[in-house]
Formats: structure tokens, sequence, C-alpha cells
């Protein structure tokens, strides 16, 4: 028996010390694999491709298992990546033009305004935009309509019908569940809590979501209108009326040049670069492009900090590039603030906001910043409520019209759960506390009034604080910013006319101010947060994508629903200064 676990616990030490070095050999294998940058080389007359339903965060993303299988790209360059590529792709002569491949659009109103703006500037150096989709959702064909040529699939089809938003209500399912939310908030049209206290939208908040939905739907007439000679009313009617039902209507009514396959596309494009027969057009992806290029700046030891503040605003010290964290995003803020070299700061924030706290501690370290060098702020699709605490002290702050912006309110939620747990599945809850209100915050009893009375008290105090850095930061006083706060949401367009943001432009726009406020000529940019350790976001990824798709798979059409409440249990028990519910705007 002893020789028998003398063998074993030999031979399990072995199998151990294999593992491990098996482990660290394949951990080194990945890093060097990933460390590699793959030599590509554009050949001359390509054509630089662009895909609508790409989805283009703010950082650039890794897929680390597409590095080492070979079996796509290896990087899909960020937002800012893309613009850059695009105004590369302008000086470039292998590059002859654009071939946009617009099905649906991934991304937001103003992510989508930043490549439409510099789809419009490559189109003005004389090279040619095509653009081909067998059914163009309306945000596509918003890209899309400044192509030299607009081709659907004949028997396909164009979107183009207005733009609306919907939201699901919560408060009947809650009182069958007997569940109680108890909610606090500041702001008559702090609407985020407005799916858990009532059945349809209040006044206010239809008030609100008319005003920024017309603005958004203005900009997106206009720009249509410019590119296809179009009069918005006439633009108008075509939507009111329902007079695009199929492709060929599209054509009739000069929104898209004609009804192609996709065989007779590649022929135009081969005939536009002068290829006959068999040969084939040499498409180049972004990814692609993105791997043969490199950005240049001038020789000098100025740098310019890009930092990208992207997802909601926690608590905490993360590195996942989808949220913001107020002990990360200190550091991140304090190194480019103690960094000399750094003669100003751009802060690209896409955030609907989060918890107030996280908040206010990023403000504070953007205050200190701002003492020692210009902070520019440069707003994304979202820059609202905790995203907009975070920026209003900025000495310039720079939008796109369709932005959705402001929301300075506050709101907190406590559920009840007393009656669901002792009702519907039996469970009753008892304990001791060596004070009165030791146990407030429970979810297993209601409040009473003097607790409802504290947090109120808590919401108030947090709301009023938040006013007076609007306040202090746009130089308003506090009447005004108290009259265009009240949790109101507004679009880049209204917050420009209010004070709240002083210019409409992009991220290049928000960087020209920054070069400006800084006094310097040359510069080289220097972008935060790092890419994310490729190994760390392999295992990260790919364990949140799978229990994501699981859940998806599981509740389908209901999935949205679902995302509610997990946002109402992250909220639980901590002020928030977040934008109202799940905007879904089509």
């Amino acid at each position: 028996m002893r020789s028998f676990l003398k063998i074993f616990f030999a031979t399990l030490l072995a199998f151990i010390v294999l593992f491990l070095l098996v482990f660290v050999f394949l951990v080194g294998y990945i890093g060097r694999t990933l460390s590699k940058k793959e030599e590509v080389v554009i050949s001359p007359n390509s054509i630089l491709v662009l895909e609508t339903n790409q989805s283009f965060n703010e950082l650039k993303v890794i897929d680390p298992l597409n590095s080492i299988l070979r079996s796509g790209p290896r990087e899909v360059p960020g937002l800012y990546d893309v613009v850059r590529l695009i105004r590369k792709a302008e000086t470039d002569d292998n590059i002859k033009g654009i071939y946009l491949k617009a099905e649906n659009n991934a991304n937001g109103f103003a992510s989508s305004e930043e490549v439409r703006n510099a789809l419009q500037h490559f189109k003005q150096s004389g090279k040619f935009i095509y653009a081909y989709g067998e059914v163009m959702d309306q945000k596509s064909y918003y890209i899309a309509s400044l192509a030299n040529k607009i081709y659907l699939h004949p028997k396909g089809g164009m979107e183009f019908s207005g733009f609306y938003t919907q939201l699901t209500f919560l408060k009947g399912a809650l009182e069958k569940l007997e569940i109680q939310p108890q909610i606090f908030y500041d702001g008559r049209f702090k609407s985020a809590t407005e799916p858990l206290r009532e059945t349809q939208m209040t006044v206010a908040n239809k008030i609100q979501t008319n005003a920024y939905l017309g603005d958004l739907y203005r900009n997106f007439l206009q720009h249509i209108g410019e590119s296809r000679k179009i009069d918005t009313a006439t633009l108008h009617k075509y939507a009111d009326e329902g007079m695009i039902q199929e492709a060929a209507d599209a054509v009739t009514y000069k929104l898209a040049d004609g009804l192609r396959y996709n065989d007779q596309v590649m022929d135009e494009l081969k005939s536009k670069l002068g290829l006959k027969g068999d040969d084939k057009v040499n498409f180049v992806t972004l990814p692609r492009y993105y791997s043969a290029y490199s950005p240049r700046y001038a020789d000098s030891d100025n740098r310019i900090a890009l930092i990208y503040a992207e997802g909601n605003i926690t608590g905490g010290d993360s590195e996942d590039a989808s949220t913001i964290s107020s002990g990360h995003y200190l550091k991140l803020i304090r190194e480019a603030r103690q960094d000399k070299d750094v003669k100003a700061i751009v802060f690209r924030v896409n955030s609907p906001g989060g918890s107030a706290l996280a908040s206010e501690t990023i403000w504070r370290e953007l205050v200190l910043a701002k003492k020692s060098k210009p902070v520019i702020v440069s707003m994304g699709d979202y820059a609202a409520s905790g995203g907009y605490y975070i920026s209003c002290m900025a000495d310039s702050i720079f939008a796109q019209p369709n932005t959705l912006t402001g929301s300075i309110g506050v709101f907190a939620i406590l559920p009840n759960l007393q009656g669901f747990f002792r009702n519907k599945l039996g469970v009753t809850f008892d304990g001791v506390k060596t004070a009165k209100y030791a146990d407030l915050g429970t979810a297993s009893r209601p409040l009473t009034e003097v607790e409802k009375k504290f947090i109120q008290n808590s919401v108030d105090s947090i709301y009023s604080t938040f006013k007076g850095r609007v306040a202090e930061g746009r130089k308003l006083s506090g009447p005004v910013v108290d009259s265009i706060a009240q949790g109101r949401v507004w679009s880049g367009i209204q917050a420009q006319q209010l004070g709240l943001v002083d210019r409409v432009g992009g991220i290049d726009d928000a960087i020209a101010c920054a070069v400006r406020m800084a006094k310097i000529s040359g510069y080289r940019l220097r972008e935060y947060p790092e890419t994310e350790d490729p190994v760390k976001t392999l295992l990260r990824r790919y364990s949140d994508d799978s229990r994501a798709s699981a859940i998806k798979n599981e509740l389908g059409e209901y999935y949205k629903i679902y995302e509610q409440l997990r946002q109402v249990k992250e909220m639980k028990g901590e002020a928030q200064a977040r934008l109202p519910y799940i905007l879904d705007i089509r």
C-alpha cells in the first residue's frame, strides 16, 4: 500500500509539473504569436471595404483566437482608427475607392456620424465610393447616402420609415410578483425608473423623447437630402406615406441609383479600375488595412493624451475595456496629468452614466488635470448623466448633433422582496441588530418612513452636488442649470444651444482644439488605456460571450427585459447618475 501511494503521488506530481510546463509554453507561444505584427502590403489598384454591420468600439479589439488560428482578423480597429484609416486612404495612391457593404448598422448615431463625416472628406478628394446592400436599414443608408453610386439587390429592399423608440414597462410584472422597487429620484424628467413605477411614458418623458428624437431625425433627413439633392419635406413625405416598400421604390424616388446583383456591381467596379475578364478586384478590409498602416505624427516630444472612456461608470479598479471603473480611470488620468510631455488631454466619453460616487471620483481627477493642462471632452453616442458628470469640467466640450447628453439627475432603487419571498416562495427572514437602522437597505423588509427620508435626503444632496459641478464647469448660474437639469436628455444640437456643449464636432476636432489650447505645433498621440492583455482577453471574452449567447438563445426577444432587470440588480442601493432605461432607437 505504501509503495502504491508513493507511485501515485509521484505520478500526480509529475502530471502537475508537466501541466505547468505545458501551460507556461502555451502562454509564451500565445504571447509570441500575438506580438508578431503581420506584414501587409497594399497592392496598387485596391478598393477599401467598409461594412456597416461591423461594430466599432472606442478602443480597438484584439481577437487572440483569430490570431492563433489565423482564422480571421487579429485586430478590429476602434472608431477613431476607422476615421484615421479613411483619412489615410484619401492620400494612398494604392487605394482607388471605397466599397460600402451597407446592410444593418451596428453602431450608434454619433458613431455613424463620425464615419460618415470621414467618408464625406474622402469623397471630396475625388476618389469614388460605391454602396451596395441587399436590405439596407435606415442607419446603414444614412452612411451609404453620400456614395457616388448606391445599388440595391433587385429583390431586396430599403427601410425608410422614420424613427421610433419603444419602452418596456415592468411595473405590472413586479406587482404580480409582489416586489416593491422603492424608488427615490430628483428631476421631473429623470425617467430612468419609469419602467419600474409606471405602465406608460409620463408626459415629461414624452416631451423630452419627442424633442431629441425629432432632432436626430432632422439631422438624418438633412444630410441625406444634401447628398441626394432632395429636400427634407419630400424625404419626410416618403417616410410618412410609406412610399418606400420595395427596392424599386428607392430607385424611383432617387434614394438609390439602381438595382443590381452582386456580380453586376463587381463588374462595374472592375470597369472603374480598368480590369477585364476574370481579373479580380483587390478588396482590402479595414482590419487588413489597419495592419498595414501606422499613424504618423510629427517628430516631437509633445504628447496629446487621448483617453477613451466607454461603458457604464462603476466603482472599483476593473480594467475591463467595456466599463469605466473609477479606480482604473483615476490612475490613467493621473498618469497623463503628471506626464510633463503630455501637453493636453482629450477625454473621449461614450457612456450612459452609472455610479454617482464613481463619477465624482473621476470628475475630481479631471479637475486636477485641468489645473496643469487643457482638458477637452469629445462625446460619442452618449455622454449622459454620469457621462455628463465626468465631462462638465472640461475647457471645451465637443459633441455630434446626434449625441445624447445631459440627463442631469440622480436616482436610487432599494427593492423590497418581502412579499415575493413570503407569498411566492414561502421564505421568511428574522434576525437581531444592535442599532435601529443597522439593517437599513435590506431587501427582506420595506423601508420605514424615516428610512425613506434618509435615502431621499442623500439623493437630494448628490443631485445638488451634480448641479453645482455643472454650474462651476460650464460657468452657468444655479437657476439656469436647475432649469436645464431635472434629468432631461438633450441632443447634441440642443445641448450646444443651452451651453452644455461648446461645439459640434468629432474626435479630430477635439484633438485640433487641444493642440491649439496647448499652443504647440507638432505632437504625437498617446492613447489610453492600453490594450488588454491578450491571454486575459481570451479567457474573459469567451467566458462572457458563451454565457450571454446562452441567455440570448433561451430568452430570444425577451432578452432586453432580462437586461433591464439585470441593470436594476446592479444599481441596487447605490445612488445612480444614469441615462433613462435602455434606449433603442430605430
